[in-house]
């Protein structure tokens, strides 16, 4: 019986990291989708956003479902309630990279960026991305000086969005430009608190320390 628990314990780490990749294609898809108004990659984020989200309901039922019937506790039951928490975490980001989507489809056949804040958007867009892939990997090795380097992707995501409040204030663009510029940026940085939401996750595993409050990741 110890066997089979170990091994489905195995599988829930494994589907986590697999829900993961399909994040980072999410994303980087979104991000390129935006940034040269292709349609037809904006659409297949959009559509590839229903396997993320049932991944998240199989994985969810899968850890009440062992909770229930093995009892766990200590360690394997720190296991179970980090899986959950990161398949909510992981399902919102690619809510998040759906957003970015429609965005793109909305104001195609324009580009919705405007060349002033094309920098900024760029760096977002990349940031993500890597902060997508650190993810996944910190998923499946449970690296603690890579979950800490998350963190730090994060922080650049928080100074990209900041900056993208000047920006737009200052810079010659239109009313709608300027929500879609707002939106876009909210987003990205959402993106990366959910990312730092999963490492400390991580880290709790690995540890057994509480992670500390971030605030809402809405």
């Amino acid at each position: 019986m110890r066997d089979i628990f170990t091994a489905e314990l195995s599988a829930l780490g494994e589907d986590l990291a697999a829900m993961s990749r399909l994040v980072e294609t999410a994303v980087a898809s979104a991000g390129t989708a935006l940034l040269t108004a292709d349609l037809a990659l904006a659409e297949e984020v959009i559509l590839d956003d229903h396997t993320i989200d049932s991944m998240e309901r199989d994985l969810d039922e899968r850890c009440v479902r062992l909770i229930a019937q093995q009892q766990p506790v200590a360690h394997d039951l720190r296991v179970i309630v980090s899986g959950l928490r990161m398949s909510a975490s992981l399902e919102r980001m690619g809510d998040l990279a759906r957003h970015i989507a429609e965005i793109a489809r909305m104001r195609f056949p324009g580009t919705v960026v405007p060349p002033e804040l094309l920098q900024t958007i760029t760096r977002m867009h990349e940031a993500s991305v890597q902060v997508s892939q650190q993810v996944t990997n910190v998923i499946e090795t449970r690296d603690l000086e890579l979950a800490a380097a998350i963190e730090a992707n994060d922080d650049l995501l928080d100074e990209l969005h900041a900056s993208t409040f000047v920006a737009t204030a200052t810079l010659i663009v239109t009313a709608q430009q300027a929500v879609d510029i707002t939106l876009l940026a909210r987003f990205y940085e959402r993106f990366g608190d959910h990312a730092v939401s999963i490492a400390r996750r991580v880290v709790y595993l690995v540890t057994g320390e509480a992670p500390a409050d971030r605030g809402s990741t809405i």
